[in-house]
């Protein structure tokens, strides 16, 4: 068995309910944990109910949206990453979006251009030779643009595109970039949106694709996700305008 004794994994926006359950699913691996999130009393909260020894998850502050500060908090990390993920999140409804630019400014921070920031110093780092692996958590509401989501949408559609650019640029120096595709998860996030019980999917269920990732870019977990992914890359574009 690999051993993972000294590998790291940093995950930024280590507050969402994805992200916890890796951290616990990465450390039961053997991993050390970096968690960084813009809300460190809810992760001191999370180790202590979990009983984690925070020898082995140090917490760091990561704000998204603040791109100056990115630079010194990749800096000032105190160690530097075998494996990182981005699961930063920020959602608002199409409706208010559409009618609030801050609204919809935000998701453009947090879902895309935060992302780009802190992974293009993350990635550009030659000096980390260990760094193995980029994941990005995006959403099956990026894959065709929908009336009832298109703005969060689109930024996780560009998200999406980033990461398959970025696994082109990274493929020589053998650093695999995956992204995850997925459709309703039991999340705060979603809290109060009106979903089809059926095909929510649970954060641990996720997160174990997550902490399994291989080496193909997209993962879609769940069989009756990854046939709705197919058909929406398939669908012709008067069917799609049918769709909520």
């Amino acid at each position: 068995m690999e051993n993972y004794s000294t590998k790291s994994v940093l995950i930024l926006g280590a507050n969402s309910d994805v992200a916890k359950q890796c951290i616990l699913q990465y450390l039961g691996k053997g991993f050390s944990v970096v968690a960084a999130s813009r809300d460190l009393n809810s992760l001191e909260g999370f180790v202590k109910e979990n009983k984690i020894d925070s020898a082995n998850i140090p917490l760091c502050y990561f704000d998204a949206a603040d791109f100056f500060s990115h630079q010194q908090f990749y800096k000032d990390l105190p160690v530097k990453p075998n494996i990182v993920i981005y699961a930063a999140g920020f959602l608002v409804e199409n409706e208010k979006a559409l009618h609030d630019f801050e609204s919809a400014k935000r998701m453009m921070e947090v879902n895309y251009m935060g992302a780009v920031s802190i992974l293009n110093i993350i990635a550009m780092d030659q000096s980390n030779k260990n760094l193995e692996r980029i994941i990005g958590l995006s959403s099956l509401s990026g894959v065709r643009g929908r009336k009832s989501n298109f703005i969060y949408g689109s930024t996780k559609s560009a998200f999406t595109q980033y990461l398959a650019g970025l696994r082109q640029e990274l493929a020589e120096r053998k650093i695999i970039v995956n992204v995850l595709v997925s459709g309703y998860i039991n999340t705060k996030i979603n809290a109060g949106l009106e979903l089809n019980e059926s095909l929510i999917m649970e954060p641990d269920y996720v997160a174990k694709h997550i902490v399994s990732a291989g080496n193909s870019f997209s993962i879609v977990p769940n069989f009756k996700w990854k046939i709705i992914y197919y058909i929406l890359k398939i669908l012709p574009e008067s069917l799609v305008a049918k769709l909520p």
